[in-house]
């Protein structure tokens, strides 16, 4: 048996949400389990609005956010309270 190496598969978007110093131009809404599983392990989540990244950063107060994912999550029923 051996073993071949593929090459590397850029599974990000053509058009990616990064400037040039790699700071986010928004971002985006996830589920919130998926958060800390993407930093730590490196995987990739889906944001309402469908892009598909690594989390690599934390929004500060008052960061831009996706609008097409301000629109579904405040279009989303409220869950149960905790």
């Amino acid at each position: 048996m051996s073993t071949t190496t593929l090459p590397e598969a850029d599974t990000r978007p053509e058009t990616t949400d990064s400037t040039d110093d790699d700071t986010p131009k928004m971002f985006h809404y996830v589920r919130k389990n998926k958060i800390a599983e993407s930093a730590v392990m490196g995987t990739h989540v889906v944001a309402l609005c469908g892009e598909v990244f690594p989390v690599t950063k934390s929004p500060k107060p008052g960061s831009p956010v996706c609008p097409a994912c301000k629109e579904i999550y405040e279009g989303l029923r409220p869950g149960p309270e905790a």
